[in-house]
């Protein structure tokens, strides 16, 4: 969902041939270190040969799949904006995640590329090795945290001579506003792993950094019939979050799954299924938790109790009081190299984070989605691209009511090129064809054995109804195009097509005008 598909997960891509396109798609799909067509041409200016790839690119977008939908799309050459192809380019789509790319860039120019989250432990006056306040627990956004970073903070915590806080744990979620599941965002995603609550105190169970859920892992028994072993990760949670498994060992050879279900607002997840004898590595699900601060809390709970810090039973979410002193830092990774799993991956919850940490730190209040996608517009605005008609009001967009145009997003890529930060950002991008969910990402399995692979760089977005991808793509002669598609659809989806755009920018030569 909107571009977030685990890397390795099967992807259903409809496949469509339309006999007007044989010719075109031929050029275009030509693999790696084919033949150049048409050596032989004479050396001509790019510009000369701009009209024949507009013509390219237009006989493209006479597919089906493209004339039954809304499209919007542009193609520009990268260092001069000049324009090569549009159609549609001033209609106002739902982008998916192709939202991402307005959200990381104003992130990097409004927080900067050194940018670090932090969450905090404070508390008061220490007697005895007596806390004698409960202990706050207060997060500053980070959607990175580990929970190695609150062993890390307890073992600061008793590094100050603390060993016993009787008044409990509160933590402290008062850096982003109250809510905390977008009402832009449908109420069916809230279960799934890519819809997690934005909070500004949270756990990842992972270094994928899904902030605000939890692994259910269930591993056979020795024997079909057996209980498996069923459990969180990370094993903290169960603090929090409760587990009833309904699951079988089953015999060697059928097929290992999970179903994880929780009501809105519990703490109990539902598990069933199955996992198969052998299944050493098990078989894993995520899903969201109702508080993420309350999760936060309920693992730096058990590492302060690894610590050597025994924590009274209250546990409950609070602002922290003036007058408190930090006992205890965690910083984050910097902006920079948040941008390889948020870009690479889709991370809605990254996007989001960002998005109210740039409000927060604007206005000193609390961080809004309102806010925060207002500092965006502004920063795409000062960029020189017009954003007259475009909505946005998540970071991620995850939601349906985000709308911008292939002229917007065009726009933004060829103006972004002018930033000193511009090599880290275009890196971070999902690469064609590339191995690696962090190096080709979203885009691992897509163009593979083509002219794209490693020379497309792009973001890719999808919802039901909506396919994207945005970026550059570096042609055989190393002239750079910028490109934008965003397709809005209620019959076959145009990913195909999006496809054979990045891959005849790939190959195209301007100087010959031809691919190779």
């Amino acid at each position: 969902m909107n571009g977030t598909t685990r890397v390795g997960a099967s992807v259903r891509v409809v496949r469509r041939t339309a006999g007007l396109l044989v010719g075109t798609l031929a050029l275009a799909l030509a693999p790696t270190g084919a033949p150049a067509v048409g050596t032989s041409s004479p050396a001509l200016p790019a510009a000369a040969t701009d009209g024949v790839l507009a013509y390219r690119v237009g006989a493209l977008m006479m597919d089906p799949s493209v004339r039954a939908a809304a499209v919007g799309a542009e193609v520009r050459v990268a260092d001069s904006g000049t324009l090569v192809f549009s159609r549609n380019p001033t209609t106002a789509l739902m982008p998916a995640s192709d939202t991402k790319l307005f959200t990381s860039a104003a992130a990097m120019h409004r927080l900067g590329p050194d940018f670090r989250f932090h969450t905090d432990a404070l508390g008061g006056a220490v007697n005895g090795g007596v806390l004698s306040t409960p202990i706050y627990l207060k997060g500053y956004g980070d959607p990175t945290t580990l929970t190695s970073d609150y062993a890390a903070l307890a073992a600061a915590v008793r590094a100050k001579g603390i060993t016993s806080i009787p008044g409990g744990i509160r933590a402290d979620a008062t850096y982003f506003e109250a809510t905390q599941y977008s009402p832009y965002w449908s109420p069916d995603y809230a279960n799934d792993y890519y819809a997690a609550k934005c909070s500004p105190l949270t756990v990842s169970p992972d270094t994928d950094y899904d902030a605000g859920t939890v692994i259910v892992k269930a591993v056979p028994a020795a024997a079909a019939g057996g209980a498996p072993s069923v459990q969180l990760v990370p094993a903290e949670a169960g603090g929090y979050i409760r587990l009833a498994p309904n699951v079988r060992t089953v015999a060697a050879g059928l097929s290992s799954y999970l179903v994880v279900s929780r009501q809105p607002g519990s703490t109990t997840v539902t598990v069933t299924g199955q996992v198969a004898v052998g299944n050493t590595a098990g078989v894993k699900e995520w899903i969201t938790v109702p508080e993420p601060a309350l999760y936060a809390a309920a693992v730096f709970r058990a590492q302060l109790a690894r610590a050597g810090v025994s924590v009274g039973a209250t546990t409950a979410a609070a602002g922290t009081p003036a007058g408190l002193s930090v006992l205890a830092t965690d910083t984050s990774m910097t902006v920079a190299q948040l941008l390889v799993p948020f870009l690479k991956l889709s991370n809605n919850t990254h996007a989001d984070a960002l998005t109210k940490t740039m409000a927060a730190r604007a206005t000193g209040a609390p961080g809004t989605w309102a806010t925060g996608t207002a500092l965006i517009k502004a920063y795409a605005t000062g960029l020189g691209v017009d954003m007259t008609g475009a909505t946005l009001v998540d970071g991620s967009g995850l939601t349906r009511y985000n709308k911008v145009t292939a002229r917007q997003l065009a726009t933004l890529l060829v103006a972004v090129q002018r930033e000193a930060w511009f090599s880290t950002w275009y890196d971070a991008l999902p690469i064609a064809g590339l191995p690696g969910k962090f190096v080709g990402g979203t885009l691992a399995s897509r163009m593979a054995g083509t002219y794209a692979v490693g020379n497309v760089h792009a973001k890719n977005g999808y919802l039901t109804g909506v396919t994207s991808l945005s970026g550059y793509a570096t042609g055989r002669d190393g002239r750079r195009y910028v490109f934008a598609m965003i397709t809005n659809h209620s019959g076959a989806t145009t990913r195909p097509i999006e496809n054979a755009l990045g891959v005849l920018l790939a190959g195209w030569n301007a100087t010959t005008g031809q691919t190779g």
